[in-house]
């Protein structure tokens, strides 16, 4: 991994501090917020002062006067009260970007493959279309995956279906009054079952909304629902025929529809598949002493030293026998704990189930697997519409992904017709160009708001190819490449960097800080900071373009350096945004 300017001078400062006396962490530095007194500063004088360093202002005069040697500072001024202002080398910085360009990362890769991440950033469920609710857990979770991995992580992602619990005898039961003649409904069939499918996604789709609005009313429906739900978990074969047959029509409608949005996972489990470790779970807790019986249900509760309840319990199993929601989490996490051997497991899920998530890392808590792993509910805000509630459909009702996605396709082309972008295209091209424009609208809109804020939908804001917004990323991008192409038509190449002028400083210190920007964003679990980076490093470069006229530079050499210059932003962008899940252009 390569050294940041930071690390590089509070190196050198921490070393001119240990000289006075004073400890090494004092040498910290930080980009000056005003240009023009400095490229970096370094304040420790004053927090040596109030450890009883003395006069800040002496220290800092000291501590310049035992620098290193070295080639990165080219002057320092001392300004009272006792701030070290810092001006680089135009050499340092050149060979700084040029070796960070030279490596894949941009110095960004660690050597982490021994650390497991394990993110769950799906929770689709069996027999539904994706709607806009989704729409957040895919691009956040997608996101981190692709920076995790990035970063040198071993990362493993999973969508965890949503496939285990009453809605599935909903099913079962909606599709017996039916088709009650199917084999699967025949205690004494013995085999083997259909290998195709008695229905499809849009059977599902009809059916359970029906019978979930039944059983709702109708306490006679609800029973046979929580019966033929046990029955599946207990193994009755033909239900757990049927059930795979649910499962396989709703993943391959899934799959198109976060193939839609570039989305995919290295797992398709599901809830089902933390069945096999209840029993261990209900063992472990029965046995710790940790779960209990109250009212017929087992329960883990949840007090404090003096007995006094903190929140609510966590229910195992109900009186019926039913497993719940919670349990199979707990199991899941049991499972990614001692199976799996991970060390972080991010659950990326709406905030709405803050509770429930304590509850569970609570009970795992209880039960010692925090000694092997740090879980996190990675939580996140909601979609809203512009009258500040959850956003809807026109008639009010929840908009399915695909739809969203075809608005989204739709603005883009009206934008790009207003624009006049690619009008003389092929109609190929032109639908390439607003698939990948609609994709960077919705992924960037949302990815540039911190995750666990609200935000409000305005789908033709968010489309506009000015201010912060995925198209103006992509846009970007294009130009970039069009200087680049243009150069090539008169045999300008990229070549070495040239010891960095006044105009391109703020673009080269911009490019130097993708690496902090991708750390903050792992750290935080929060890709706003990456996406925060991008747009005023596309900014960056369009100030940089305005003033340089790159194509007419009559030095070659300078004008290589330029291109050079320009060629490492677009390989950055284009880094970045595929870390946001974000396509780009080749021409616009």
């Amino acid at each position: 991994m390569l050294t940041t300017i930071e690390q590089d001078l509070s190196q050198l400062f921490g070393q001119a501090f240990e000289a006075n006396d004073l400890s090494f962490d004092f040498g910290g530095t930080v980009r000056c917020s005003r240009p023009e007194l400095g490229d970096f500063q370094c304040n420790g004088a004053m927090a040596a002062a109030k450890q009883g360093a003395g006069n800040p202002f002496v220290t800092a005069e000291k501590v310049v006067a035992s620098l290193p040697d070295n080639d990165i500072v080219k002057n320092i001024d001392v300004v009272r009260p006792g701030f070290i202002n810092v001006f680089l080398h135009e050499d340092y910085l050149a060979e700084k970007l040029t070796t960070s360009s030279q490596d894949n990362t941009f110095g960004c890769h660690e050597n982490l493959a021994d650390t497991k991440v394990m993110i769950d950033f799906g929770g689709p469920n069996v027999a539904k279309s994706m709607h806009v609710g989704h729409l957040r857990t895919a691009i956040i979770g997608d996101s981190l995956q692709r920076i995790f991995r990035f970063k040198g992580y071993n990362v493993v992602s999973d969508a965890h279906l949503g496939d285990w619990g009453t809605q599935m005898g909903m099913l079962i039961e909606g599709l017996k009054k039916r088709q009650p003649d199917l084999p699967y409904f025949d205690k004494d069939f013995t085999g083997p079952y259909p290998e195709e499918s008695p229905v499809t996604i849009q059977d599902l789709e009809t059916i359970y909304p029906e019978e979930s609005g039944l059983c709702k009313t109708d306490e006679e429906a609800a029973e046979k629902a929580r019966q033929a739900t046990l029955e599946l978990q207990n193994g009755r074969e033909g239900y757990r025929a049927l059930w795979q047959h649910f499962v396989n029509v709703s993943i391959a409608t899934l799959k198109r529809d976060y193939g839609e949005l570039g989305v995919s996972f290295d797992l398709w489990k599901g809830e089902s598949d933390a069945d096999p470790f209840i029993p261990k779970i209900l063992e472990e807790l029965d046995e710790k002493g940790i779960s209990i019986k109250d009212q017929g249900a087992l329960i883990v509760p949840f007090v404090d030293d003096q007995g006094e309840k903190v929140m609510p319990p966590l229910i195992l199993r109900k009186s019926d026998g039913a497993v719940m929601y919670g349990t199979t989490d707990l199991a899941t996490l049991y499972e990614r704990v001692y199976d799996d051997h991970a060390q972080i497991v991010l659950y990326v899920v709406d905030g709405r189930q803050q509770q429930h998530f304590k509850q569970v890392f609570a009970a795992a808590d209880l039960m010692g697997m925090n000694e092997k792993t740090q879980y996190e509910h990675t939580y996140f805000g909601t979609v809203n519409g512009k009258d500040g509630k959850p956003f809807k459909t026109r008639s009010g009702g929840v908009m399915k992904l695909h739809d969203l996605i075809q608005m989204a396709k739709d603005e883009a082309h009206k934008k790009l017709a207003e624009s006049n972008f690619g009008k003389d295209f092929e109609d190929e091209e032109k639908d390439e160009i607003a698939h990948k424009v609609a994709i960077s609208t919705l992924k960037f809109a949302d990815l540039r708001n911190f995750r666990i804020k609200d935000y409000i939908f305005d789908l033709e804001k968010f489309s506009e190819f000015e201010g912060k917004t995925g198209p103006y990323l992509l846009m970007q991008v294009a130009r970039i490449k069009s200087i680049l192409r243009k150069a090539a038509d008169i045999d300008a190449v990229p070549g070495d960097l040239l010891s960095t002028s006044d105009n391109e400083k703020g673009l080269t210190f911009k490019l130097l800080e993708f690496n902090s920007a991708l750390d903050k964003t792992i750290e935080k679990r929060a890709p706003h900071f990456l996406c925060e980076h991008l747009y005023n490093l596309a900014q960056e470069f369009s100030s940089f373009y305005q003033k340089q006229h790159i194509l007419k530079e009559p030095d070659d050499a300078k004008r290589a350096s330029l291109l050079q210059l320009s060629s490492i932003c677009l390989k950055q962008l284009e880094m970045g945004l595929e870390l946001l899940g974000i396509e780009t252009l080749e021409r616009m």
